[in-house]
């Protein structure tokens, strides 16, 4: 026999715990003569089945049922269900700690909720003592804290040299330079890069140009070329983030920016730069689109990761008329853009030994390589001319 307190260090329960058990029924003890409560051997056994059954994720009403009764089968399976959930969501828990201590990928994460909620993933990032510049690099291209750095010098060591990086032609920039009636004044070139379509604005229109990059290395690359052209007189560099300009309201006649609007997200970019813009100027983007309803799921997979905002050209029409801009002309760019960078760049790649990559930067523009050869078609970049709508008009919409 055995009083309560001896019960409590055998089983390892409190004696409150005990006592409770009692109350319920699931043991009973035997009252001496002085009050003290004595329990047997059974009641041992019993409380160490019971917590075996606990063990198991039972409740304590389940583990009732199954010690009072036959096992009730179909209860069993559904708490099993519930347990397997319970741990793939602690996996994830699991998972996510690793990988922010750096033991693992945080690539599925940093997906996940750039998806969900990219500003707030943008100033966490910040937050983490990543510039803006490195943590939009982050965010579209390596999506991984813990690799990021040589994700980014794999990166650069495979576009080093290559003019483009991404879709572009002068036939196209010129289609929609003359589709837009001025051809003087002040134009700001956002995400300019190395300054491929700067110089030819600058060439080609009496435009005061300001290009603007948050990338030092490409603004050098743009002013060698400039003094090159005897242009430099003629355009301003800036090193400066699109998200946080700093030029006077209505500045510019046009704002020009071709494959870069996506970094802040098109409706963002809309809203942030229309105040920059003088009254009815135009605004010049150019971005990825859906170019079918219904794309394979292969591509359309790959895109959700790597450009989850991508739309139909329908979807971005509306999404203009509704921030306030007039379309003027809309085409979708050329297959010569398009072979500006992928011929350039598949050249490249061949000629890279993968064993030089520790990072899976190569393995990415592999993936993106055959991507395009496979379906671009059912995608490609759409050129958007866009007149901006005067505040009488913007008043009488609203």
């Amino acid at each position: 026999m055995y009083r309560i307190s001896a019960l409590a260090h055998k089983v390892g329960l409190s004696r409150s715990t005990i006592l409770y058990y009692e109350k319920l029924g699931l043991i009973s003890s035997k009252r001496q003569a002085n009050g003290y409560r004595n329990y047997s051997e059974q009641d041992v056994q019993q409380l160490k089945l019971l917590q075996q059954l606990q063990a198991g994720g039972l409740t304590l009403k389940e583990c009732r049922a199954c010690l009072e009764a036959r096992i009730d089968r179909e209860r069993l399976l559904q708490r099993l269900k519930v347990l397997d959930e319970e741990i793939a969501q602690k996996q994830k828990s699991r998972d996510l700690l690793c990988s922010m201590l750096g033991m693992t990928s945080m690539r599925e994460w940093h997906q996940s909720i750039d998806k969900q909620a990219p500003l707030a993933h943008l100033n966490w990032l910040m937050k983490q003592g990543f510039s803006e510049k490195q943590a939009l690099r982050l965010k579209w291209l390596s999506k991984d804290m813990n690799e990021h750095e040589q994700y980014m010098a794999d990166f650069e060591l495979i576009f080093e040299g290559l003019e483009r990086l991404g879709p572009g032609d002068e036939i196209d920039s010129l289609q929609a330079i003359n589709t837009i009636p001025v051809k003087s004044g002040e134009l700001l070139d956002i995400g300019c890069g190395k300054g491929v379509v700067t110089i030819l604005l600058a060439e080609q229109t009496q435009f005061s140009v300001t290009a603007l990059d948050n990338d030092e290395y490409s603004l050098a690359c743009l002013r060698e070329s400039l003094d090159r052209k005897s242009q430099l007189g003629k355009v301003t560099a800036v090193c400066a983030s699109m998200t946080d300009m700093s030029f006077s309201e209505h500045q510019f006649d046009v704002i020009w920016s071709e494959g870069s609007a996506y970094i802040m997200g098109v409706p963002q970019a809309l809203e942030d730069w229309k105040p920059f813009i003088k009254e009815e100027g135009f605004l010049v983007f150019s971005d990825l689109v859906w170019l079918t309803e219904s794309p394979e799921n292969e591509v359309l997979k790959f895109w959700q990761q790597n450009y989850p905002d991508m739309v139909t050209v329908a979807s971005r029409y509306q999404l203009i008329e509704n921030a306030g801009y007039k379309i003027i002309d809309s085409f979708e760019l050329s297959k010569q853009a398009w072979g500006n960078y992928l011929n350039p760049l598949t050249t490249k790649v061949k000629q890279l030994p993968q064993r030089d990559f520790t990072s899976q930067a190569l393995e990415d523009i592999q993936s993106e390589l055959e991507i395009h050869q496979k379906y671009l078609g059912q995608y490609g970049y759409q050129m958007f001319v866009l007149k901006k709508e005067n505040k009488i008009r913007d008043n009488f919409r609203s």
